[in-house]
């Protein structure tokens, strides 16, 4: 019954940290390399490269709420809202093929 979730491929959930610049500060971030891969492509969608689409969330949810309190989790519901929500988030074949 849980074949599909117990016989994921381990490289799918090993965790993989990236150094990036968020308002001016430089961090790391670690998640899991299927979380990665999913933000590189909201990032390739939004036009913009991985590391500027992590700063302009940041700041704009510092905008929003006056903190960020926890990044890695704002990151991992993101890609959830994207996967659940795909009418939130515009796909490829809208941007590459609009109609």
């Amino acid at each position: 019954m849980c074949n599909i979730f117990a016989g994921q491929d381990p490289e799918s959930y090993a965790c993989i940290t990236r150094s990036v610049r968020l308002s001016g500060h430089a961090t790391s971030i670690r998640l899991e390399a299927q979380f990665w891969s999913i933000i590189d492509e909201i990032a390739q969608y939004q036009g913009l490269s991985t590391p500027r689409f992590l700063s302009k969330l940041y700041d704009e949810a510092l905008e929003i709420h006056g903190e960020v309190g926890n990044f890695t989790s704002l990151l991992r519901n993101a890609c959830v809202i994207y996967l659940r929500q795909p009418e939130a988030v515009p796909r490829a074949e809208a941007l590459l093929h609009p109609v």
